[in-house]
């Protein structure tokens, strides 16, 4: 390939790229990324209280991690994300399968759904802790109200999204219309669902801090409200930090099961 054609493929939209360009421009990013901050520490235009040093950050995880700190707080924030995530997932999937497919279920639930997706997520942690008390569950119920009702809305575009012409085939070769959500529709969004999946798992990360900054005694979102308490910007830079670790393997991990469960579709 000639720098003609390289070039070309590089601004070519959906173009395919060589897989050592993919990696050297998620590095290459990286390396911008950590060039600006520490220009922007070392050089002292910005001042610490504000901008911790990377080294510094890096430090604190050391310390944090030798402890048992770090660990012990990354696996109570992951616990709530993993089950409000699951225990959301399990009834959103079909839900919205189902709102997406028959019209009167669209009709009956569309309207509540769409009225309770846009209610902040804030404002219901007080009531959640006045209806559920202190502990994992207000937390995990955080998780839920903020992707729940996201899941259903997303599930459901992607449902009626399907080729109106697979489900008539379907129904020509003899399948019963009760059959047509889990043998034609959910094949068919599979793909899509995965999607959907990955991004909200994105969102449960988002609403875990608003879940910890109340009412908890462990979290990555808990010691990042305990270190502003105290002025210690390089605790919350490195809980940060964490949660978007976090949120990138989770990330990658749905990418591979969307490539493993629906072949067809990469």
């Amino acid at each position: 390939m000639n720098d003609r054609t390289f070039f070309k493929s590089l601004t070519t939209p959906y173009q395919a790229i060589p897989h050592g360009v993919v990696v050297f421009l998620g590095i290459a990013v990286w390396v911008a990324v950590l060039a600006v901050w520490f220009a922007l520490t070392f050089g002292g235009f910005v001042k610490p209280m504000f901008l911790p040093k990377p080294n510094e950050v890096l430090n604190t995880a050391l310390a944090l991690a030798a402890d048992g700190t770090l660990w012990e707080h990354t696996y109570a924030s992951v616990q709530v994300v993993i089950i409000g995530f699951v225990l959301s997932s399990i009834v959103a999937v079909p839900l919205g399968l189902t709102m997406g497919t028959y019209r009167v279920v669209q009709a009956f639930l569309d309207p509540l759904v769409n009225f309770i997706r846009y209610l902040p997520v804030t404002s219901f942690v007080p009531l959640f802790i006045l209806w559920i008390g202190i502990g994992i569950e207000q937390r995990v119920s955080v998780i839920i109200f903020g992707i729940f009702f996201q899941q259903v809305v997303m599930i459901a575009d992607a449902a009626r999204s399907v080729p109106r012409d697979l489900v008539n085939a379907a129904y020509t070769l003899g399948t019963r219309r009760r059959d047509t959500v889990w043998h034609i529709v959910f094949p068919a969004t599979l793909p899509n669902i995965f999607d959907v999946l990955r991004v909200t798992m994105g969102w449960a990360w988002t609403y875990l801090v608003v879940a910890e900054l109340v009412a908890a005694r462990s979290g990555l979102g808990y010691i990042s409200l305990k270190a502003m308490r105290g002025f210690q910007v390089d605790v919350i830079f490195m809980a940060i930090a964490m949660i978007g670790i976090l949120g990138l393997l989770t990330d990658q991990i749905f990418r591979v099961l969307r490539r493993v469960a629906a072949p067809w579709a990469n």
